[in-house]
């Protein structure tokens, strides 16, 4: 765990377990994670980015066996999903029924990532949960790129907590392919 000490990560996990919303790297951009069990910080992260609440939020994962719980999948979806294991590709799959409406928005899918990104994976394990990850930015505006992008888009927040760190270098967000059809739905 180069990027991160020990400390600094269990700090953030306990930003996470108190409710608040954490900016953290991933493999492309910054995301804005909170507790997905939290209905309070999702929505608290739903506000903060102007975000509508009926468009849904992904998920990232340590690894898949974190995501199980909230997916209704059969092998044909598992096996599309672990055939791409080498790209960085947000899936939507179909949703548990338990699934609150604050993670799916108006859909029955919900979308997930198993994170290739070190930091974000550290966080996911010591959290021992997936996280709720989307962009680094207001709706209207670039995802950011680093720290102090955030810092600027969020400057009136100050209980964001900000866990600097390099991402991964990809130049652009996920791809975000539907596991039942294997459409792409964002190049």
């Amino acid at each position: 765990m180069s990027q991160l000490s020990r400390f600094k990560l269990q700090q953030a996990c306990h930003q996470l377990e108190d409710g608040n919303i954490i900016a953290y790297p991933t493999e492309a951009i910054y995301g804005l994670g909170c507790d997905p069990f939290n209905e309070d910080a999702a929505i608290k992260l739903l506000e903060l980015k102007q975000r509508s609440m009926d468009k849904g939020l992904i998920l990232i994962a340590a690894d898949f066996m974190q995501l199980e719980p909230f997916l209704d999948y059969d092998e044909k979806i598992l096996q599309r999903v672990q055939e791409n294991k080498s790209e960085v590709i947000t899936w939507v799959i179909p949703a548990q029924a338990w699934v609150p409406k604050w993670l799916t928005g108006k859909h029955s899918s919900l979308a997930v990532r198993v994170t290739s990104h070190p930091l974000s994976k550290a966080l996911c394990e010591q959290f021992d949960s997936p996280l709720v990850s989307t962009s680094a930015n207001p709706s209207s505006k670039k995802p950011a790129r680093n720290a102090l992008q955030v810092r600027r888009y969020f400057s009136k927040y100050p209980s964001l907590k900000i866990i600097n760190g390099k991402t991964g270098g990809n130049k652009n967000p996920s791809k975000i392919y539907d596991a039942l059809t294997g459409n792409c739905l964002r190049t």
